[in-house]
């Protein structure tokens, strides 16, 4: 049995999915000199270069959730705000989730350090036949609490993202014919930080705006640190 998790399918009512299987795309940015720039500010902080992009790092079903409250090691994790695909065996939706970060544990490895830390979700879908005609318009922001107030931290619309089509045919869940397996939750890569740097916060927000249909997903969720103990 997978995770199971409920969303709301945006004009249809409640949809529950179980998630058995997740995959997080990393370096997916559509310009090469954006990707060379986020491997550059990752390698700030000691993250080394990946092999190949993009790069499909597969996380744990249970990681996914649309709680407001999350709970990782130290304070060392932050999130990033993502497009991201779930396919329930009966149709493909877009969604937005968060794949939180140990920034610590990155510089170490960045496959474990995805696997460490929960994947907030939006709790909200869209049908991805909806959206597949106009993806580069569609809009993701992030926020992070600092100095108790919420500092703009990612923008940028699909456009700057590899097609969503490309990453799903490459992807080693990919069932074919536009579809992802059954159960399949994808994160589909992220933006590059708008100043500051990569950084830790314990709250993070984010809002993905589709102005062609106009409406919006939202989701905020705050971080609880736990202490390492040796």
């Amino acid at each position: 049995m997978g995770n199971r998790v409920t969303f709301e399918r945006a004009g249809h009512g409640p949809v529950e999915i179980e998630i058995s299987q997740g995959v997080i795309a990393g370096w997916t940015g559509r310009n090469a000199d954006a990707v060379n720039h986020h491997i550059a500010e990752l390698a700030e902080i000691g993250v080394p270069a990946p092999s190949t992009v993009p790069l499909y790092y597969r996380v744990s079903d249970l990681m996914f959730t649309t709680a407001a409250r999350i709970q990782c090691l130290d304070d060392t994790s932050s999130g990033e705000a993502e497009p991201t695909l779930i396919d329930d065996g009966t149709r493909l939706y877009l969604g937005l989730g968060s794949d939180h970060t140990d920034r610590k544990l990155e510089a170490y490895s960045v496959a474990h350090s995805k696997q460490i830390c929960p994947k907030p979700m939006a709790p909200v879908l869209w049908d991805f036949d909806d959206v597949a005609g106009h993806l580069d318009e569609i809009r993701i922001r992030s926020f992070i609490h600092e100095a108790g107030e919420w500092v703009p931290y990612q923008d940028g619309t699909l456009a700057s993202i590899r097609p969503l089509s490309e990453l799903l045919a490459g992807s080693p869940a990919s069932q074919g014919a536009g579809r992802l397996q059954p159960g399949t939750a994808m994160m589909c890569g992220t933006f590059a930080v708008l100043s500051g740097g990569v950084r830790p916060a314990n709250a993070f927000r984010m809002e993905m705006t589709d102005n062609r249909l106009g409406r919006r997903i939202e989701h905020d969720y705050h971080m609880v640190s736990l202490p390492v103990i040796a």
